[in-house]
């Protein structure tokens, strides 16, 4: 029996299509373009490799769009009958049923299933890296953690993906604060995958999460190797980037970058629009003119609202429809994102707490109901981290919320709320946590002369 790259054994039958998947397994781990491409052909060589079937299943639950869920639905047929073939190994039996639990809303079983795979080795990185991609998706800091722990032992010098293994590493130690581990462990995996753009990406965390723009941009621009050759993953290093040139206030670098980079390709993948759409509500916070950018943004938010697949997206398309003061169509995905949450379901879970307060919230805010607006978004925001992505994703939700309670008038939670991102930040107070610390005191004098007179 053949073994791939990860050491796993594999049901393929000729040298060529091992070839095809350890190709598709180093272009998943790089976040490369050729990835389809091998898949294709693998398929092409081994038409009843049932995993393959469950990798193009994944994969395309993973992106997130309506349209796609058929698409998994046959990969997971396919995958079955090439099953009832036999001669299936127990972890391409695994990669299936994963996918049976996630079509029925249950990604906590699909992760399951692939911690059971790495129970059977360890050194399979790649089933290490979909359980680590859908605990993202669940905002599971702790368990993508965990779960790296316990398989770190099993990627030696020896193994071929080591690099990708400290990458995915170093993004669930920042994920959970420890920034200086997160910095060596990232810094180190790049060492041994120079292409590596989520473990390159997860060291441009901790220099954001710490207030460190210089060093974040230094990384980025002598690391191109890592990020350039990507497939869509390549905008979310430029949005990186350009979330650091914004904590140094170089505004109008950060426009150009939108415009050149980061929207180079005008796609609706939930993934390139939350890019977009949380760097402008970032701008437009600190009171820089978009002008017609967010028109563009709009028209593909009211085009997605009907998906209801991740509270994340929705969320994203809703800053959309509010920045563009579309506000039926803002009602519209509250109700939408109501209906979605009323499912049975886990991400429909998510949907219900903390998506539709959050909906509501942001709405609100769109439309300058600041009191409303806080009060919804308050409500949502300690369950923000179960909608999914990285901290830095979900600041945007955060720096909202703090806005809506300024405008609001309630300086208090305001405070309370910038104390506990600071905190989050080991103490390192950002350019957004300062600014909006200097309005509280302004308003406390303002209101204490007030008060003396």
């Amino acid at each position: 029996m053949y073994h791939d790259i990860c050491t796993c054994p594999v049901s393929l039958t000729q040298a060529s299509s091992i070839q095809h998947w350890n190709n598709l397994i180093r272009s998943m781990m790089a976040h490369g373009t050729e990835a389809p491409v091998h898949l294709g052909a693998l398929l092409e060589d081994e038409p009843d490799f049932a995993m393959a079937y469950a990798a193009k299943g994944l994969f395309s639950l993973m992106m997130g769009r309506r349209e796609l869920h058929a698409v998994a639905q046959e990969a997971h047929q396919a995958a079955v009958t090439a099953l009832a073939k036999g001669g299936a190994t127990e972890r391409e039996r695994l990669w299936v049923q994963a996918l049976a639990f996630w079509l029925k809303d249950q990604p906590t079983g699909a992760i399951e299933c692939m911690e059971k795979a790495m129970a059977l080795n360890p050194a399979d990185t790649l089933s290490m890296k979909i359980s680590h991609g859908i605990r993202f998706m669940l905002g599971d800091g702790a368990g993508m953690r965990r779960s790296l722990e316990r398989v770190m032992g099993a990627h030696g010098s020896d193994h071929a993906l080591r690099g990708y293994a400290l990458g995915c590493l170093a993004f669930a130690q920042e994920e959970t604060g420890s920034y200086q581990q997160a910095e060596a462990t990232g810094l180190e995996g790049l060492t041994l995958a120079s292409d590596d753009a989520w473990g390159m990406h997860a060291v441009a965390h901790v220099y954001d999460m710490t207030h460190d723009p210089s060093k974040g941009i230094a990384l980025i621009d002598g690391n191109r190797g890592a990020w350039d050759h990507c497939n869509n993953f390549r905008y979310h290093v430029w949005w990186h980037k350009a979330l650091l040139h914004l904590d140094r206030g170089e505004h109008d670098y950060v426009l150009s970058l939108y415009d050149t980079k980061i929207r180079e390709e005008k796609t609706d993948d939930y993934r390139d629009f939350s890019n977009a759409s949380s760097l402008l509500v970032r701008l437009e916070l600190e009171g820089v003119q978009v002008g017609d950018r967010w028109s563009e943004l709009a028209d593909l938010a009211e085009t997605r609202s009907d998906d209801g697949c991740l509270a994340f997206a929705d969320l994203h398309y809703m800053l959309a429809l509010s920045g563009d003061k579309r506000h039926d169509a803002a009602a519209r995905l509250v109700a939408r994102v109501a209906k979605t949450g009323a499912q049975a379901g886990e991400f429909a879970g998510v949907m219900h707490n903390p998506g539709l307060a959050a909906a509501e919230g942001l709405a609100a805010f769109g439309e300058a109901r600041y009191d409303e607006a806080f009060k919804q978004l308050a409500a949502a925001q300690p369950q923000f981290q179960k909608m999914g992505g990285s901290h830095a994703q979900r600041d945007v939700f955060e720096r909202v919320t703090i806005d809506a309670a300024l405008r609001a008038g309630y300086l208090a939670d305001a405070e309370r709320l910038l104390v506990e991102r600071t905190a989050l930040r080991k103490g390192a107070a950002d350019h957004f946590a300062e600014s909006r610390l200097e309005t509280i005191n302004t308003y406390q004098m303002l209101n204490a002369s007030t008060a003396a007179q």
